[in-house]
């Protein structure tokens, strides 16, 4: 099992909207850098852990657990003309952006602000999500940061 973070904008997809479609999931769509795509594509799989993390918010940070709902297929905005997502140069035959469906698994006890995490930088080393700069919308996530995370939820 791997350990992922999916960054959302809560106005755009916010966890209330993952928690609505429960664990049928939803497709992560849009996704339109190489090393995210590839992240889906080539290293996820079902059941891995996904930490729900909303970005661009009054207070960014972790503010639930989803799972991988599905391996990887095409993603259909890349061929709708009229979609934000389009690309012209993608085929159905060639496809060149890729999803997973992401299912809900619940709530955290607490969220866990960016701020937060940044002060346990020692207990989560490497962590993409705190390097400067990193603006990938998904990252993944060590088992030790995964679990580091969760002793993080139930303190305070």
């Amino acid at each position: 099992m791997q350990y992922w973070l999916f960054k959302s904008e809560p106005d755009t997809w916010g966890w209330h909207d993952q928690t609505a479609r429960g664990e049928k999931g939803e497709e992560w769509d849009g996704v339109r850098n190489y090393q995210a795509r590839n992240f889906m594509w080539k290293d996820m799989r079902v059941g891995d852990g996904v930490f729900f993390y909303h970005s661009n918010a009054k207070v960014p940070g972790v503010v639930g657990l989803a799972k991988v709902a599905s391996a990887a297929y095409p993603d259909p905005t890349q061929f709708d003309p009229d979609s934000d997502y389009f690309d012209p140069k993608a085929t159905p035959d060639k496809p060149r952006w890729f999803l997973v469906d992401v299912a809900f698994e619940r709530r955290l006890k607490r969220e866990l602000s960016l701020d937060e995490l940044k002060t346990h930088t020692l207990a989560l080393g490497d962590f993409a999500l705190l390097n400067r700069g990193n603006r990938l919308s998904i990252v993944p996530v060590s088992k030790t940061q995964w679990q580091t995370i969760l002793k993080l939820e139930k303190n305070k």
